[in-house]
């Protein structure tokens, strides 16, 4: 079954720091709610092209999905596209732009589910999914309201310290 989600969060904080938040992917279980695990399989190149990343997420339903994620396209500071495999197949897409000191994110998902039971479930559980999906990202976006004022604040008193 094929799903397509687009997710769009804003945030005023400059767009190097949520840049830093969303491509350090290896953090996301310190500070985003249902991110179980993320770990790293294969590092990529210089610019991390074909980095390879395994993501487990759970929120309340009764179930850990896990996938791998293979960064296939890296345009610093604006886009980062990846290939899901595993469980989910297909592919992430994060965009970023800023404009007046407001870093808009937006995040389209589209994948199918690579489970036998999944499938058979889908035309029943796709609403479930579907809320299960928009569970975590609101998830990720109160995490990351609290780690940029974490980054915020921490380079205020490194940005003091110089003064």
């Amino acid at each position: 079954m094929e799903y397509r989600f687009v997710t769009e969060w804003s945030f005023r904080s400059p767009l190097p720091l949520v840049w830093e938040a969303v491509t350090e992917s290896l953090h996301w279980p310190s500070w985003w709610k249902g991110v179980l695990a993320v770990e790293e399989l294969a590092p990529g190149d210089v610019n991390s092209l074909g980095q390879v990343r395994r993501y487990a997420m759970r929120s309340l339903l009764p179930y850990t999905l896990t996938f791998e994620m293979q960064l296939a396209e890296r345009v610093p500071l604006r886009r980062l596209r990846g290939i899901a495999s595993g469980e989910l197949e297909g592919e992430g897409i994060w965009t970023f732009e800023e404009e007046a000191g407001w870093t808009q994110v937006r995040y389209e998902w589209k994948v199918r589910t690579a489970k036998r039971w999944m499938n058979v479930l889908a035309p029943i559980a796709r609403p479930f999914f579907t809320w299960n999906h928009d569970l975590i990202m609101e998830w990720g976006r109160k995490g990351m309201e609290r780690r940029l004022r974490l980054l915020q604040e921490a380079r205020k008193v490194r940005g003091g310290a110089h003064l």
